[in-house]
């Protein structure tokens, strides 16, 4: 897996008269793990959107290895891209195999090493039995782990997980924390939204917040008196 830097320089978001947020700088190192917090309706999810490139942002630019994101595109790319996990994911008209499958399908390698990597995908997330079963008859917490064994599957250098974790159970959350353990040891990083801490923000070693149209850094990496100790980006 290829490991990669992101950074942000001059990024705001407005909607007409509104200002979400305005970012002067932001960078993502290799191997990091982020928590993004925030209350309803102040950007995060529109942050992600536009670090993952499905959002353009109103000023500013979002550069991978100091190239403008804008240029490259890692659609069905292996190692090395940047994927986005929405907390309802969608899924495709089929099998719970061929929802995991369906980035494979771009890579450059064959059938079988497809195959061998989906069914290990789903005994990762406890599905392996229902991989022939269709898509339909999965549970919104089953849904989930389809979306997170299809993004593992691709082996992201980057993967936001926007409030994947939200209304599940913990052993749903405990197989999202299996595979995004496995991610960080092979050198990914992760920007995890979440409303709660659970055992899959306390993988995070940094704190963000949206505050006041600002992205705001918390200073203590247990997440313990987050009004006192923060400071600003500059």
């Amino acid at each position: 897996m290829s490991q990669i830097s992101i950074q942000a320089d001059d990024l705001s978001m407005r909607f007409k008269d509104r200002m979400l947020f305005h970012i002067p700088q932001l960078n993502i190192g290799p191997q990091e793990a982020i928590y993004l917090s925030g209350d309803n309706g102040v950007g995060k999810t529109t942050l992600l959107k536009i670090l993952s490139g499905l959002q353009k942002p109103t000023t500013g630019h979002v550069n991978l290895h100091h190239q403008n994101w804008a240029s490259r595109f890692f659609r069905g790319q292996r190692d090395g891209g940047v994927i986005y996990m929405h907390q309802t994911p969608y899924m495709f008209d089929g099998t719970v195999f061929d929802n995991v499958r369906y980035g494979l399908k771009y890579c450059f390698t064959d059938r079988q090493s497809q195959r061998n990597e989906v069914i290990n995908a789903l005994r990762l997330v406890g599905l392996e039995t229902l991989a022939d079963e269709h898509i339909s008859v999965l549970s919104g917490g089953e849904r989930q782990r389809v979306a997170m064994a299809r993004a593992w599957v691709l082996k992201p250098s980057v993967l936001l997980m926007d409030e994947s974790s939200a209304s599940l159970d913990a052993e749903s959350i405990e197989r999202q924390v299996l595979l995004a353990e496995d991610l960080l040891e092979r050198g990914a990083s992760l920007v995890i939204t979440s409303h709660q801490r659970n055992a899959l923000t306390q993988l995070c070693r940094r704190h963000w917040t949206i505050s006041q149209n600002k992205l705001v850094e918390r200073a203590d990496l247990q997440l313990v008196n987050e009004d006192k100790n923060h400071y600003a980006f500059a």
